[in-house]
């Protein structure tokens, strides 16, 4: 069996249960990998992708102290293997509903169906096996729920300027995110995987941007990883304006009510600003709303990177409960009306942008979020 040798040298920073990509060459008539510790003899869980010539292989690392090396050999099989590891599962449940399962327990759902305005994950589960997302509009009547901003669904993309569609608020006139198809839905054992093709449309159903949302949902606990990577494609005929307004969010968090700084909780960001005053408008790498649910403290963190368009971008944040990524609102946040926050994407061209959702016990201190801020930016290095 061919078999390759792997290097991974650490960061400037301790590794911790962080997702570890590395390309390697295809080998020709292989069914499956083997990843194995060189040190220890043991398999260690993968999961790879084709992609060209070349061969994506994932897995997760923990552990792996700041510029510390670890081996491992890689061994490509014509056998096909099964994973005995646990696995994120990912099932469908109707024609609008995806369930993403960690280790045999619910996670969160994706809900893409005709009937939503845009798609949404809900409930999110936190460490603790509560939900660290706002139940309203999905779920009404829950004692002292806030029942505010209907349109904040609880993990959601939107904007409120988009060739001056409403893609924001659920107003009788706002547009909406149709899903066509998926391109992927697969679950593993490192991580689960949706690639979900959609369309911008006015509240008239004319195309106004395309988009492709990727989502992988990886094998790790109690904490939780999500990445988000999003592709926005103007119409070969028309250019698409993200407009300069504080309503929008390309990453969009609502937190459980409990969480929220007006009640119990507390937000941070990744220089330090502490909760609306500091953080509202503010520029971040990273933003982190901290609570109590069921009175045990747990964070989520949003993870901005270094790629996007104006990193490190604005946050539109309230003490109420709302944190979103906006890099479009500058003249609101700035304060400044000579300021223009819009983007042209000019017609056929594409926009990229990709974070990182962190689930974690605590808050920003606790939970570490600087340094698996760093696993995100500056992930290990590979030597193959």
């Amino acid at each position: 069996m061919p078999e390759q040798k792997l290097t991974i040298v650490g960061s400037n920073h301790d590794c911790l249960s962080a997702p570890i990509t590395a390309e390697l060459d295809a080998k020709s008539s292989f069914k499956s990998i083997k990843l194995i510790d060189a040190t220890s003899k043991v398999s260690v869980p993968c999961q790879w992708e084709q992609v060209g010539e070349k061969v994506r292989l994932s897995w997760i690392i923990d552990g792996l102290e700041s510029g510390q090396p670890k081996q491992y050999n890689v061994i490509f099989s014509d056998e096909e293997v099964k994973s005995e590891a646990s696995q994120v599962t990912l099932k469908t449940v109707d024609e609008g509903r995806l369930d993403i399962e960690i280790g045999g327990a619910f996670f969160t759902s994706y809900y893409y169906g005709k009937e939503v305005i845009r798609p949404y994950l809900h409930p999110v589960i936190g460490p603790y096996g509560k939900s660290v997302t706002r139940g309203y509009p999905m779920v009404t009547g829950v004692p002292g729920e806030s029942t505010d901003h209907q349109h904040h669904r609880a993990i959601y993309v939107a904007h409120g300027e988009v060739n001056d569609v409403d893609n924001w608020s659920e107003a009788p006139n706002c547009g909406r995110i149709v899903h066509r198809s998926f391109n992927v839905v697969s679950s593993g054992s490192v991580y689960g995987h949706i690639v979900d093709k959609l369309d911008w449309v006015s509240n008239k159903g004319e195309p106004v941007l395309k988009e492709v949302r990727e989502w992988k949902f990886y094998n790790v606990s109690p904490s939780k990883l999500v990445d988000l990577n999003l592709t926005f494609t103007a119409p070969e005929d028309k250019d698409v304006v993200f407009g300069d307004t504080k309503e929008g969010g390309l990453l969009s968090l609502r937190v459980a009510c409990t969480m929220q700084v007006t009640i119990a909780g507390k937000m941070e960001n990744s220089f330090g600003g502490i909760n609306e005053p500091e953080v509202w408008g503010k520029r971040a790498h990273w933003c982190d709303y901290s609570g109590p649910v069921e009175n045990k403290w747990v964070g989520v963190a949003l993870f901005d990177h270094p790629k996007n368009l104006r990193h490190p971008t604005y946050w539109h944040a309230r003490d109420y409960g709302l944190m979103t990524a906006n890099p479009f609102g500058i003249a609101t946040f700035e304060g400044d009306p000579s300021l223009n926050g819009n983007y042209t994407l000019p017609a056929g061209a594409a926009l990229k942008f990709r974070y990182r959702i962190y689930i974690h016990t605590g808050d920003a201190g606790e939970g570490k979020v600087a340094e698996k801020y760093h696993n995100y930016i500056n992930p290990p290095k590979v030597q193959v």
